[in-house]
């Protein structure tokens, strides 16, 4: 039994004629006839017979004629399903993402993206940089967001925003209007820092590192809001994005400081896996937060940078 035959099955039931669903689909009506008794000698029935110069279903033709419009109406839907989706109308994505572009830049992005197609679902997970290293690496998403993509596994990374890190204290700190601050300075205060191994921790630790500066860490905190509440509350001093700060700094309840050698600047980029085959969904995704995630977020009033090479 093939599709063909099921359709030439119902053209027929549908004109009562052999010759009539031969017109219909363009075919001899010799080959429709052929048709139907391969589709008969398949299925082991009779399924047409002649009342005078009519033709009608038997018994097994009226049983099968509901199964044939069942099976030829789930091809047809399946059919459509397929072009709505190289259209766009319809699509899944998986995108894991660090938790300060997850928290802060994506929900803005996505809901411009979804503007756009609104057929379109993406689940985001927002998660730490090491937990985004592994969905890559086993290819179990298929985008990532982060700041420094992985070496352990062959990848595809574009580069499509720029941030700053900062030091941020409270409005009381001594040194909060302070201008020009050495950076061996800050080896004298204690800093509130995000976990060991985030992206953020990463380029603070290099920085100082190269500045030879050892820093005093007081407290640990695994969340950015955390990590902002403790600043605020005087416990201490930390380096963030600009981007998770603007709130805070729009109601002056954190202040950046002034110091030499900073802001660091760095890349969020967009990556998949070299072997990854990326569905049209996923792809207009990753356009889109190429050639429209500066725009979109300066519209919303989120920090726009000019774009520069992360430092090594």
């Amino acid at each position: 039994m093939t599709f063909h035959q099921l359709r030439v099955f119902l053209a027929v039931a549908r004109h009562g004629s052999y010759s009539r669903a031969a017109a219909e689909l363009f075919l001899s009506q010799p080959a429709v006839s052929a048709q139907v008794r391969e589709l008969e000698r398949a299925l082991e029935a009779t399924f047409f017979e002649r009342v005078g110069r009519t033709i009608v279903l038997t018994e097994a033709g009226k049983e099968l004629l509901l199964y044939a419009e069942r099976i030829c109406t789930l091809t047809d839907e399946a059919r459509l399903a397929m072009q709505e989706l190289d259209g766009l109308k319809r699509g899944r994505i998986a995108v894991a993402a660090v938790s300060t572009a997850g928290a802060y830049v994506l929900p803005s992005l996505l809901g411009a993206f979804q503007q756009q197609y609104p057929g379109i679902t993406i689940n985001l997970e927002v998660t730490n940089r090491a937990l985004a290293r592994d969905r890559l690496v086993h290819n179990e998403v298929d985008l990532v967001v982060m700041g420094r993509p992985p070496e352990e596994v062959p990848h595809v990374a574009e580069p499509f925003l720029s941030d700053e890190i900062v030091v941020v204290v409270a409005p009381s700190h001594a040194l909060a209007a302070a201008r020009r601050i050495p950076v061996d300075r800050l080896a004298q205060e204690v800093f509130i820092a995000r976990e060991v191994g985030s992206g953020t921790r990463l380029n603070a630790d290099e920085f100082f590192r190269q500045q030879g500066v050892k820093l005093r860490v007081g407290l640990e905190l695994g969340d950015n809001s955390a990590v902002k509440e403790a600043v605020a509350a005087g416990l201490g001093i930390a380096l963030l994005s600009r981007h998770v700060l603007r709130m805070e700094l729009a109601l002056k309840r954190l202040v950046v400081l002034d110091v030499q050698g900073l802001p660091l600047r760095r890349q969020w980029f967009v990556v998949h896996r070299e072997d990854k085959h990326l569905s049209r969904a996923a792809i207009a995704f990753k356009a889109f937060l190429l050639t429209s995630a500066e725009a979109v977020l300066a519209s919303a009033g989120q920090p726009r940078h000019s774009k520069g090479r992360p430092r090594d």
